[in-house]
């Protein structure tokens, strides 16, 4: 039977707090890009007839709501990524907070912010 290992290497969380960078800087362009436009939104000045007006209106402020929906999204992913760096500065980084076990991996590329195992997030369900 395989030992299991408490925590990964310093190399194998140099990997992962690159990963974590790299989805970092995306994310808050991304998230720099739908401030801006939830800002600046439409800005023209054009004269609309008053039966569009408020469609026009409507589809505006729905734009918007969607907007902040992603931006809010993305901040509490943002967070996330923050929050898996602190834990590599750790070295608790990958280490399941309810079962005290390695996450896999595979389960830490595809989601690096990840707290919880597999095994750990089926059992809350």
């Amino acid at each position: 039977m395989a030992e299991e290992r408490e925590r990964y290497t310093d190399e194998e969380l140099e990997e992962f707090k690159q990963l974590i960078l790299e989805k970092l800087e995306k994310a808050n362009a991304e998230y720099s890009e739908l401030r801006a436009a939830m800002r600046f939104g439409d800005n023209s000045d054009r004269d609309t007839a008053p039966q569009f007006k408020n469609m026009e209106d409507g589809a505006e402020t729905l734009n918007r709501e969607e907007l902040g929906l992603q931006a809010s999204r993305l901040e509490k992913f943002i967070k996330g990524l923050q929050g898996a760096l602190v834990r590599i500065e750790n070295k608790t980084y990958g280490i399941c907070r309810e079962t005290g076990k390695l996450i896999p991996k595979e389960r830490l590329r595809a989601v690096p912010h990840a707290t919880l195992s597999i095994e750990a997030k089926q059992r809350r369900r």
